[in-house]
């Protein structure tokens, strides 16, 4: 049973999002990732989330970009927590991916992350910490990821003082 399901809106979002994965399993969070756009295959997108929550997902992630539909599509059919990792595709810079996703109407809330692959890494962290509300393992390994990032933070200080002595 995946706990976090991946949905990109094309296939080349693959490089940008695939940290999203790594850090997933890094935690040991079950997760899918998987193709649908809201607008190319808005009846698969609809499926998908229905049966996605039918067998068991606690959270969806979407990375999309242009109209970057998907997080808000998604968000219409279920009350799951949707995470949204607007995804730069256009002239625009993935200003226009990010406005579409962070601007959703009251009572369909997206959790809008930064662009691109700092996005899909808070999107991976998020939805874990989301999880992790029920799952005191998982809340466990969450701090443990915590403290090596702190002291991974004051060794490179050290090193450094010590280079510049």
């Amino acid at each position: 049973m995946a706990h976090v399901v991946i949905i990109m809106g094309s296939q080349s979002d693959e490089p940008t999002i695939a940290p999203c994965a790594e850090i997933l399993r890094e935690l040991g969070v079950p997760f899918v990732m998987t193709v649908s756009s809201a607008h190319r295959t808005p009846e698969r997108t609809e499926a998908l989330v229905a049966q996605e929550e039918a067998a068991g997902a606690r959270v969806f992630i979407c990375a999309a970009g242009m109209a970057a539909h998907l997080a808000g599509s998604v968000a219409a059919r279920t009350l799951r927590p949707v995470i949204g990792i607007p995804v730069t595709g256009s002239a625009l810079g993935g200003m226009d991916a990010l406005l579409s996703t962070v601007q959703m109407p009251p009572g369909f809330p997206v959790a809008t992350m930064a662009l691109d692959k700092a996005g899909a890494r808070n999107a991976a962290w998020l939805a874990a910490q989301i999880l992790a509300l029920e799952d005191a393992a998982l809340a466990d390994r969450l701090a443990a990821a915590r403290r090596k990032m702190r002291e991974a933070v004051i060794s490179a200080g050290e090193e450094m003082r010590r280079n510049y002595a």
